[in-house]
């Protein structure tokens, strides 16, 4: 009986003991905010990227800025602040890397260059070459951003003659031209064609293989939170980010 007791008593003390503590749960240590320039082109993939890069970093709040990439880096250049910079091409970044700003980019993303004309088409462009009709209205990007230094490396490369009816700071405006039938053509990335669904027309033409953008991306070495911005960075080279990118159209660097 007293055999019974005692063990009744050891297994009582044993339910009362306390319990071992559940491990601490990781906590997210980033915090504060970020500024994130980049190209145009970006805008809806960054925009998606970002949506999921808050909700494991809820702390951490990002505002972009996007526009022309050599407007951008020019702005940076200048001294705006800035924690992270992506670019449409090599050449706009190394304005900021020339600058002591930012070191030992990445590139993250390809893209090449797409005819987008309105929906119905009533310009019947079928090609590249039908752009040298004089009758048509054509939009092309600035020569000094990137889509424009583009445009001019694939016309260099097969000799077509073009002359655009406007040149626009940056690749969304010339979509914005199409969207709005302000004019019969023009040429923007195949990124920007599939990011506009149904408001124009895709029309791929091999020629667009002579210009391949490379697009960079860089923490600044000014950042004010460095480490949510490489963070940020590494979100996008992360094969998640990779992905996601690539569901926008963008190609392997």
């Amino acid at each position: 009986m007293r055999r019974v007791l005692a063990v009744a008593a050891v297994l009582a003390l044993a339910g009362c003991a306390p319990a071992e503590p559940a491990p601490a749960a990781s906590e997210d240590t980033l915090s504060g905010s970020i500024t994130v320039f980049a190209a145009a082109s970006l805008t809806e993939s960054f925009e998606q990227l970002k949506s999921e890069f808050v909700k494991a970093h809820p702390d951490v709040a990002i505002t972009f800025n996007f526009g022309g990439s050599s407007a951008l880096a020019e702005q940076i250049v200048q001294g705006a602040p800035v924690d992270v910079f992506a670019a449409a091409s090599p050449a706009t970044m190394a304005t900021v890397v020339d600058a002591s700003l930012a070191s030992d980019p990445t590139h993250f993303v390809s893209n090449i260059l797409e005819l987008a004309v309105p929906t119905d088409n009533p310009a019947g462009v079928k090609a590249l070459a039908d752009l040298e009709n004089a009758d048509l209205k054509v939009a092309f990007c600035a020569a000094e951003v990137p889509c424009g230094a583009a445009t001019v490396t694939v016309l260099d490369a097969t000799g077509l003659t073009i002359t655009p009816d406007t040149y626009e700071q940056d690749v969304k405006a010339v979509l914005t031209k199409v969207e709005l039938g302000e004019v019969d053509a023009g040429l923007v990335y195949k990124t920007d064609v599939l990011a506009a669904g149904d408001a124009v027309l895709g029309i791929e033409f091999s020629e667009a293989s002579e210009a391949v953008n490379l697009y960079p991306i860089a923490t600044l070495a000014d950042s004010q939170n460095a480490e949510a911005a490489d963070a940020f960075v590494a979100w996008v080279l992360s094969p998640e980010g990779q992905e996601l990118l690539q569901t926008w159209g963008f190609g392997a660097p």
